[in-house]
């Protein structure tokens, strides 16, 4: 049960959902933001490589909530499916991903523990590999937005469900409508949740 009364079941609506409906003033621009980042039109990485940035970094936060959601998303975006995902989560340097994508990963590991931590070396590294300054840009920015993320789902203790096939469902949904809802200002605010409440 989350620490606040999200004035909703929990069950219906878990993990971030339940804080964005409770607080859609905040949610709107907190959607817009993962719409821009992993899955509008980019250059050189593929919302599939985006979102599994995103779930790396949530994996290493032990956000299960985000953590399973985008490891979903990355696997119904990407030609290998989960076994990819899996195979980053388990260890980055022995996955089968480009060199680039395993130096934007280490980028986004270095990002996961301080800013400080992302290294000119790193940078060069990624570099080197043939990451382009948007792409370090943006694996950067990923990678500090979900550590927000991960912070704001798990600090307020909301639901995780231990079915996968939650998560599944939730990757056919942003496939094909992405971040963006209908009309966040149609729920309630939080002010009005409570006036309800009352």
């Amino acid at each position: 049960m989350a620490h606040i009364d999200l004035g909703l079941d929990e069950r219906a609506h878990p993990g971030i959902n339940g804080p964005m409906l409770f607080r859609p003033e905040t949610a709107r621009p907190l959607n817009e933001l993962a719409e821009t980042l992993l899955r509008a039109p980019h250059p050189t990485l593929t919302p599939g490589e985006r979102e599994l940035i995103a779930a790396y970094v949530s994996g290493l936060n032990e956000c299960g909530f985000c953590c399973a959601s985008h490891s979903a998303f990355a696997a119904a975006q990407l030609p290998s499916g989960v076994r990819l995902v899996e195979q980053v989560h388990a260890d980055p340097a022995s996955a089968e991903v480009s060199d680039k994508l395993r130096a934007l990963l280490g980028v986004a590991a270095a990002v996961q523990r301080s800013g400080r931590d992302v290294t000119v070396e790193l940078v060069d590294a990624a570099r080197g590999a043939g990451a382009t300054d948007l792409e370090i840009h943006d694996t950067v920015l990923i990678a500090a937005a979900f550590c927000m993320f991960n912070r704001y789902v798990d600090g307020l203790g909301t639901l995780a469900p231990d079915d996968p096939a939650v998560y599944e469902r939730s990757a056919q949904h942003i496939v094909r409508h992405g971040y963006r809802r209908a009309d966040p200002t149609a729920v309630p605010s939080a002010s009005e949740a409570a006036a309800r409440a009352s």
